[in-house]
């Protein structure tokens, strides 16, 4: 046989295995990685789209946390799985961001992950331990003037979009505070509840209850119009104008997983989506429901790495 015969048998043949392996899917259980801890809106939402999807394709869809290192240690993990649809990521901001504010990454996220579908969207929420003296934006960059790197600025972990949203908050304030980072939300909420740090960004889904509650004070919101769910709280864009940031959830695979897997993926999640009672309970915690098709996915994630990025350099910030 001839070499160039010889490759395309080859090439045929793995093109019929793909078309096989896709057929078959999903066939064990698939994992889905976050990289937060449990508790925060990133592990509540993957939680609601895998038990819907465990009950579309019949199998389990496990939710796994595996925090640290700004979501890298999970990417990694997917990065380097088998592109055959059984480990996805909850990609989120963090993912976007990481891509410019970590100098040495063991993987390539542009390359390596393949966004399939965006689920959500929320504002982040400004918010302080109810003893903290300020009660508006004013009064905290006033009080953070006055007291400059003795207020403690608490994030869901270093290079996420609660840290660089803080970061854009002093850039554009003049005020100056110190970041304290977490492993992600769940834990920064005990220590805010508790007074062990004073101010944070928040996914508003994740502290919606607690500002209810009177547990927490929300000063403003980062989107640039007031949330639905609490529409008596001002944008950070009214004392601060330009200021616009938030919160989002997509999903990806490995780079290399089958079209096939790809579309029939989407295809489910968006109908989970679609869902009145998902919709409700989405609604409920703060977000809003962001379809999309797998090229809208890429699409979106692209252009929100490029956004990440300005405000990276413009800002500073880098790992340490």
């Amino acid at each position: 046989m001839r070499r160039r015969d010889f490759i395309t048998a080859v090439g045929a043949l793995v093109s019929l295995a793909t078309l096989a392996q896709a057929e078959s899917y999903p066939s064990r259980p698939v994992h889905v990685l976050v990289g937060f801890p449990p508790g925060g809106t990133t592990d509540v939402v993957a939680r609601v789209i895998g038990k819907r999807l465990s009950e579309r394709f019949g199998v389990p869809f496990v939710v796994e946390n595996m925090p640290g290192a700004g979501t890298n240690i999970a990417t990694a993990s997917v990065a380097r799985a088998p592109a055959d649809g059984h480990t996805l990521l909850v990609i989120t901001p963090s993912n976007t961001i990481n891509a410019s504010f970590y100098d040495k990454l063991d993987f390539d996220f542009g390359r390596d992950i393949r966004p399939i579908a965006t689920l959500i969207r929320s504002p982040f929420v400004l918010e302080v331990f109810p003893g903290f003296p300020a009660k508006t934006v004013p009064e905290l960059v006033g009080y953070a003037k006055a007291n400059p790197g003795k207020i403690n600025l608490a994030s869901f972990g270093t290079g996420t979009a609660s840290h660089l949203s803080g970061e854009m908050f002093q850039m554009m304030s003049g005020a100056r505070l110190l970041h304290v980072p977490y492993k992600g939300s769940a834990p920064m909420l005990t220590d805010l509840l508790g007074g062990q740090v004073q101010v944070a960004f928040d996914n508003l889904p994740a502290s919606l209850e607690h500002i209810r509650a009177g547990k927490l004070r929300a000063l403003a919101v980062s989107t640039a119009v007031p949330a639905e769910t609490i529409p008596e709280v001002p944008t950070l864009a009214e004392f601060l104008p330009g200021f616009e940031t938030s919160s989002w959830l997509a999903i990806g695979v490995p780079s290399k997983t089958a079209p096939e897997i790809v579309y029939a993926l989407n295809k489910e999640i968006n109908a989970a989506l679609a869902d009145p009672d998902i919709t409700g309970r989405l609604a409920g915690l703060g977000a809003t429901v962001l379809a999309s098709s797998p090229a809208g996915a890429v699409t979106f994630i692209d252009e929100e790495t490029g956004k990440w990025r300005k405000v990276v350099k413009f800002s500073g910030a880098k790992s340490y």
